[in-house]
């Protein structure tokens, strides 16, 4: 049983990044709604600042008033605590603001007023009197709005309700008691919210500060301030137009990087992979340019492996051939091999002496012709895959080949110490190729004429036989091209010449002449060996 390939690695695919990065551009702004939280609480914390200070100020005139007139029988109120207390000696005595809109709970509206259970001392509204236009200047200019209580909490100067009682107030409580304290409570309004109201807390709440006037360590009184804080929500709601229009620019933005994305990434590497699998399945028509390549890389990378597949397509086209070329070259000698022997032992005694040489001198050549196709298929096979290390001198390589082929005169032109890229084995081969097929061709002389240009040696080797006729000169090059099978050609020599060259980086081709072969070889040169 076939085992079931295991599960690959799961992996997103292009579409989903790309899905992914636009996702997260139009989230930044939605994201960026979370960030006003701390922008508002900031704005909360300014607002406490600033009505603090401004508190300050009033309760420092309220003291002074207050202290003038404690000589007439003016009351206070309760001891100031001494946690509350500021340290003695101290230089500066700053008032940090408290309110947190992550951790402060917004309370309810401020309680109505009450009445109050005693009506204050003539003396407070006197002061409450004198106090009452800078409570109404400061108003005008900051927006806030101010109540001054005497010790028991009832408003000495305020917008039409002196008299009454903000006593059971929390904050108001605490700052009867000698103790600063502050808070967050919903807001009322005449106006209706804006359509972003949810989104934000600072436009529905306001900032309540309660400032405990000390007078000699006795509460005289309260300044009760209270402002709606500043907030960018109610900004931008004012800006609306703007935000949306900027809102649109975005959302078209990422719309135009996501149809880029698909048009010159998505879309190419998509047909690639159809074009891929088509190939796979043996169509060679997939080997075509696509309509579109997107980016560079993806225009790149297709050329690539549309080379690489049509290089496989031939190596496959070339391997089918070479087989039936391979089975051909081999069936003939096999036949003839068969039949002699068959009738070497079905004649017997009765086959003349003359006879039975002529048949066993026909085994004999046809298995040296099977010696030498499988000689030549196994420098095919090396000259496909050669080792292209080494170098060697030509005039080395021209000595060996006189020694091998004596039968030929054989003379170098040129410069005849010039070295070449190749081994001096692998050079030996292809020389030796060129001068068989000379010879094989009733040559008796072989000119290598040697000169060197750009890098690279510039071979001219040219024979004296019967030349090539001009309808095999486009198929020399062909495996198991030959017209001389009769005396042992096998057709692979020039195919072996060609494919050891163009594996080291050089090149053969056959040049005009007017008597003999000519063939041009070009190969990469070595300063030395």
């Amino acid at each position: 049983m076939t085992p079931m390939p295991a599960k690959g690695k799961w992996r997103p695919t292009l579409g989903m990044i790309v899905f992914a990065v636009l996702a997260a551009v139009l989230a930044l702004p939605v994201a960026g709604l979370n960030f006003f939280r701390l922008y508002e609480n900031e704005l909360v914390r300014q607002t406490e600042s600033e009505l603090i200070a401004q508190s300050v100020v009033l309760a420092a005139v309220f003291a002074s008033e207050a202290e003038r007139r404690l000589s007439a029988g003016l009351a206070l109120g309760v001891e100031q605590p001494k946690v509350a207390r500021p340290e003695p000696g101290a230089r500066y005595q700053p008032l940090p603001p408290q309110l947190d809109l992550g951790r402060y709970e917004i309370r309810a509206p401020r309680p109505d007023t009450r009445l109050a259970a005693q009506w204050p001392e003539p003396g407070y509204f006197e002061i409450g009197a004198l106090l009452m236009p800078l409570t109404v200047e400061t108003q005008k200019r900051t927006l806030a709005g101010f109540r001054i209580l005497d010790p028991q909490g009832t408003i000495i100067a305020g917008r039409g309700d002196a008299g009454l009682s903000l006593a059971h107030v929390e904050e108001v409580a605490a700052a009867l008691k000698g103790r600063y304290s502050s808070a967050l409570r919903q807001r009322i309004s005449d106006e209706p919210p804006p359509p972003v109201y949810s989104i934000s807390r600072g436009t529905r709440i306001r900032v309540f500060t309660a400032l405990p006037i000390i007078v000699q360590g006795r509460v005289a009184g309260v300044i009760y301030a209270s402002r709606t804080p500043s907030n960018i929500v109610k900004y931008l709601y004012g800006e609306r137009r703007n935000v949306i229009l900027a809102g649109l620019t975005v959302a078209a933005a990422a719309l135009i990087v996501g149809l880029v994305f698909l048009r010159a990434i998505t879309r190419p590497i998509h047909e690639l992979i159809r074009r891929t699998e088509a190939m796979g399945a043996g169509e060679r028509d997939a080997i075509r340019p696509l309509a579109h390549y997107g980016t560079r890389e993806i225009a790149a990378l297709a050329h690539s492996f549309f080379g690489m597949a049509r290089g496989l397509f031939d190596r496959s086209d070339f391997v089918t051939t070479f087989a039936a070329h391979v089975s051909h070259e081999l069936k003939s000698p096999l036949t003839s091999i068969q039949g002699a022997a068959e009738l070497l032992r079905d004649s017997g005694s009765s086959m003349t002496a003359a006879e039975r040489k002529k048949f066993l001198d026909n085994i004999i050549g046809d298995t040296q012709r099977l010696t030498a196709l499988l000689q030549r298929l196994r420098e095919l096979a090396r000259a496909d895959n050669p080792q292209t290390t080494g170098n060697t001198a030509l005039n080395v390589t021209v000595a060996d080949l006189r020694k091998a082929f004596p039968g030929l005169a054989i003379e170098m032109k040129g410069d005849t110490g010039l070295a070449i890229a190749l081994s001096a084995e692998n050079a030996t081969i292809i020389f030796s190729h060129l001068a068989d097929n000379a010879e094989r061709h009733s040559a008796t002389t072989l000119t290598i004429a040697l000169e060197r240009a750009e890098g690279e040696v510039q071979a001219v080797v040219s024979d004296n036989g019967d030349g090539i006729s001009e309808q095999n000169r486009e198929n020399i090059f062909d495996t198991f091209f030959t017209t001389r099978r009769d005396s042992g050609g096998t057709g692979m020599g020039l195919r072996i010449v060609r494919s050891m060259l163009a594996a080291h980086g050089g090149s053969i081709r056959l040049l005009p002449a007017p008597a003999g072969t000519s063939f041009e070889l070009r190969i990469p040169a070595v300063d030395r060996v």
